[in-house]
């Protein structure tokens, strides 16, 4: 049976998209309490089906697909650019195709403009109106009003007229990021993206006997299933490891290992993947915050994403990404050199390279440095560094990476950063390799 928080859940994502939801109004028709209704609309939020608006509430919005992470709700929209809603408030759950600045005559800026497009423009009455014909929302910047009757429009139309103090091109800008940063989660793939769900999961209870896991291993050709109780709460899981030695009238609980490791479905796929390698586990159950079963993840799963995201186009770029784009790859008599220069955003408050900066450089020439002898995914196990000399701005340094070790599993990397014929910095970087 669900527990209620799990049934406030599932009445959420049977509302209607648009629909208020109010914590008072949650707990009145489900019968519980206000603090529970407010615990299950806040994973709601997380999950990404409820938008919280300031001035509006709370609202049911379409979960967007992973094709479809980089475009936004209107209800988004708001909280972004800590705007108001002066109307329209119906058409809040819609996502936007395009957003237009409208900073051009009436008659041109109307060509850019169509149905599902954002218009950000000041107090221009007569594009706001024409905006609202053409099926587009509006954002008036500068704190700026509108008039009644292209409220009204905005009502009937169900399309949102949004106030910002923020000028166009902050807002702008800010939308921009909010976009940009989800394009770089669009390439972070997340177990729940991958994982095999309950549905299509073999799972055996405490009750079952070995005789019934021989059953399990030749009709579904393999060796380890999960084992849950009576409400899919994981108990443990059984492998061909466990079963060695009982008699096939023995019950899983006597034979199965408890408390197995688990992850969660918004943990990321090369979290998992590293789990999986330390452990030495082949299948990782994957549980929800009540330790039911969600579904489970197997190497192969693991292995196949990784695959695919490293062929997939690089759409954005994660702040290592930038600080590299600084530098440029040489090779120095057989050996792999980074060059660069220490631009301002590199450095600290005193105008010396910032240990992170310097920490992250020496980070990703080890990890490149091992891509070229091991193809996989590096995560830094162990990092010791040692800051020998400031480097002001503007100042040239060289990077040069030095393997001292490499396993399947781990390489040992020695990274020396040099300013001039001066060491300024030196690092003992130990990473583990996740193969594709």
């Amino acid at each position: 049976m669900a527990t209620k928080h799990e049934q406030i859940l599932q009445h959420i994502d049977r509302l209607p998209i648009g629909s208020k939801i109010s914590v008072r109004q949650i707990a009145k028709d489900l019968d519980v309490s206000e603090g529970t209704a407010y615990r299950a609309i806040k994973e709601a939020e997380t999950q990404g089906y409820v938008s919280t608006i300031e001035r509006v509430g709370t609202v049911r919005i379409e979960k967007k697909q992973k094709e479809n992470i980089e475009r936004l709700t209107f209800a988004e929209v708001v909280n972004i650019v800590d705007g108001h809603v002066q109307a329209g408030r119906e058409g809040l759950h819609k996502t936007l195709n395009k957003f237009v600045i409208g900073a051009m005559q009436l008659e041109a800026m109307m060509r850019y403009i169509d149905a599902g497009s954002l218009l950000i423009v000041g107090n221009r009455y007569q594009a706001h109106k024409i905006a609202l014909q053409q099926g587009a929302a509006v954002l008036i910047t500068g704190g700026f009003d509108t008039s009644e009757e292209i409220k009204q429009l905005a009502d009937r139309l169900a399309l949102p007229i949004i106030s910002s103090s923020y000028d166009s091109f902050t807002v702008a800008s800010m939308i921009n990021r909010a976009i940009y940063d989800r394009l770089i989660k669009k390439e972070i793939v997340m177990v729940e993206d991958i994982l095999k769900p309950l549905a299509e999961t073999p799972v055996l209870l405490t009750s079952d006997s070995v005789a019934k896991w021989h059953q399990y291993t030749e009709l579904y050709q393999d060796t380890r299933f999960p084992v849950v109780d009576e409400q899919m709460r994981l108990i443990g899981i059984v492998t061909s490891k466990d079963i060695i030695g009982h008699e096939e009238t023995a019950t899983i609980d006597k034979v199965m290992t408890k408390n197995p490791i688990t992850t969660s479905p918004r943990v990321s796929v090369a979290s998992s993947a590293h789990t999986m390698v330390w452990e030495g586990i082949e299948l990782l159950p994957v549980v929800d915050n009540h330790r039911k079963l969600v579904g489970v993840l197997s190497r192969n799963d693991v292995l196949k994403a990784l695959q695919f995201t490293a062929k997939q186009p690089q759409m954005s770029e994660t702040f290592p990404n930038l600080i590299m784009s600084h530098f440029r790859e040489e090779r120095q008599a057989d050996e792999m050199v980074y060059l660069g220069d220490v631009s301002p955003q590199m450095t600290n408050h005193l105008g010396t390279i910032a240990s992170g900066i310097m920490t992250t450089v020496m980070v990703e020439a080890a990890c490149n440095l091992l891509r070229h002898h091991r193809r996989g995914d590096m995560v830094p196990e162990n990092i010791t560094v040692y800051f020998l000399k400031p480097v002001q701005m503007e100042s040239h340094i060289e990077v040069k990476p030095r393997l001292l070790d490499i396993s399947r599993r781990f390489g040992k990397v020695e990274v020396s950063v040099f300013h001039g014929e001066q060491l300024v910095g030196q690092a003992m970087i130990t990473a583990q390799i996740i193969e594709r």
